[in-house]
């Protein structure tokens, strides 16, 4: 098969990607959210208390796109950052009131883009795509 946007894994995940990320972009803005802070909640909303590393680790993002990112969400109230217990130049992230009650709306929001999306597959094929998109994240995230 002849390499083209139509065969290449790399161009349609990323169009794919973008598609989805408009898409929940429009139904959490009236929330509030954009899609990276909404990233980090469902991290924080899985674990409050995390580090910025850990965030940077489990979303595979850089350190100065979770910075900025953090920084807005602490603007906009929906964390807080406090010591660590025990690593002095460590800050834990919080979620705070605000964060907890915008969860289940965020929640549904992203279920409606997913099912959106994915309205055209039978319920065989969405699992079928899931499996193998977490197949080759794991592989690339071995491949580093």
């Amino acid at each position: 098969m002849p390499f083209s946007k139509d065969t290449s894994a790399g161009y349609l995940a990323n169009h794919m990607a973008r598609l989805f990320a408009n898409g929940l972009a429009r139904r959490i803005a009236p929330l509030g959210l954009a899609p990276a802070q909404f990233m980090t909640l469902l991290e924080l909303w899985a674990e409050d208390g995390l580090t910025q590393a850990a965030l940077v680790e489990r979303l595979d993002v850089e350190q100065a796109t979770m910075a900025n990112t953090l920084a807005r969400m602490q603007r906009d109230g929906l964390i807080e950052r406090r010591a660590h217990e025990t690593d002095r130049r460590a800050r834990c992230i919080f979620l705070t009131d605000k964060a907890r009650r915008i969860e289940a709306p965020a929640i549904a929001a992203a279920e409606a883009q997913n099912a959106a999306a994915l309205a055209g597959l039978s319920a065989e094929e969405q699992a079928d795509l899931i499996g193998l998109m977490r197949q080759v994240v794991a592989t690339m995230r071995r491949e580093g």
